[in-house]
């Protein structure tokens, strides 16, 4: 308990947002054992590593499948079955409308697509999950900022779940400013749900936030990702506008992590074979949340479908997560509307 109050007052010192000393010093902070990290570029066979679920909680995942039609030709379906998740939170899928046969709703019943009308075979969201929703919000709300298919929201019972794809700065940061305006919307959206219930911001939020979430900052400072305009802005995310502050999950469990806790590795200069990586794929949890995160891991041996690797959150279940045994009412299949051409945000009920 002294360290996690040391971090706390230190990160208090440096500007970082502080974190609620209560719910800080009821998650232990943890070691990652030393060992290689993996340099594999094609998909395990042999899935054997994946532990069981730890009792009373839920498995989530968020995965940033680079094309998801592409993953699926590279292992994904068999890491997906190998995992078997209770949700997955899936980014840049570059599907142009629902992949309705991907994968069995008998597996997961419930699954959400959000696809860009920007441009085809861009950008995309998407959600499969055995839990079944309160509801499905689909966007930000924010006009202009919603065409590329980028967030969606699942309401369950005790907090809510945003998956995102952050975009990206771009060449030359040719994005940048659309970049922070994405930010400041997200900021707010957050701020709106947690005024309801407490919420895990999940995805490719495209920020390596400090020198320790990538092999070479000191080359990098003016690459997307890694300005300080970026990193400056996913501090304020963290902040919020409330008392205490968002907490980074596996940063707080791992604090000293490195190479171990990359989870993206560019196709360029064989950066994968070198380990040259960044860390940028998060889950992010209002504070009320944290008592609840059992662990975060790096599924750094599942290189080869995307050039991210999954990312796994284990979160101690409670009453009411699921509206199936609120409702007493059978699970049963649902389509997201909102990838349809002709949607690109608004709520849905999730159909019963």
């Amino acid at each position: 308990m002294v360290a996690a109050k040391r971090r706390i007052e230190d990160d208090a010192e440096n500007g970082e947002p502080a974190v609620d000393q209560q719910a800080a010093e009821s998650v232990a902070k943890r070691v990652l054992v030393s060992k290689p990290v993996p340099n594999n570029t094609t998909m395990p066979t042999d899935y054997s590593f994946i532990a069981p679920t730890p009792a009373n909680c839920h498995k989530l995942v968020t995965y940033n499948v680079n094309s998801l039609s592409a993953a699926s030709k590279k292992g994904f379906k068999e890491y997906l079955n190998a995992e078997d998740p209770d949700v997955i939170c899936m980014q840049e899928t570059k599907a142009n409308q629902p992949m309705v046969f991907l994968v069995s709703k008998k597996t997961f019943p419930f699954q959400y697509w959000h696809c860009s009308k920007a441009k085809k075979g861009y950008s995309g969201t998407a959600v499969f999950s055995k839990i079944k929703p309160v509801q499905v919000t689909y966007g930000l709300g924010s006009t202009g900022l919603d065409d590329e298919g980028r967030t969606i929201t699942l309401e369950f019972g005790s907090f809510y779940l945003v998956n995102c794809y952050v975009p990206n700065a771009g060449e030359k940061l040719v994005r940048l400013d659309r970049r922070l305006k994405w930010d400041a919307a997200m900021r707010e959206y957050l701020t709106e749900l947690e005024n309801k219930k407490p919420v895990i911001y999940a995805g490719d939020l495209n920020v390596a936030h400090h020198p320790i979430d990538l092999a070479r900052p000191d080359t990098n400072k003016r690459s997307a990702g890694f300005t300080v305009e970026e990193r400056d802005s996913f501090t304020s995310i963290l902040k919020g506008d409330g008392a205490e502050a968002r907490i980074d999950a596996f940063r707080h469990l791992y604090p000293d992590a490195t190479a171990e806790a990359y989870t993206y590795f560019g196709y360029r200069a064989n950066a994968r074979g070198n380990r040259v990586g960044w860390r940028l794929d998060y889950f992010v949890v209002s504070p009320a949340l944290l008592p609840r995160v059992s662990d975060v891991i790096v599924r750094n041996q599942c290189y080869g479908a995307s050039d991210h690797v999954p990312l796994v959150l284990y979160l101690k279940s409670a009453e009411g997560d699921d509206a199936s045994a609120s409702s007493g009412e059978p699970v049963s299949a649902t389509d997201a509307a909102a990838a349809d051409s002709a949607r690109s945000d608004g709520d849905e009920q999730p159909s019963s």
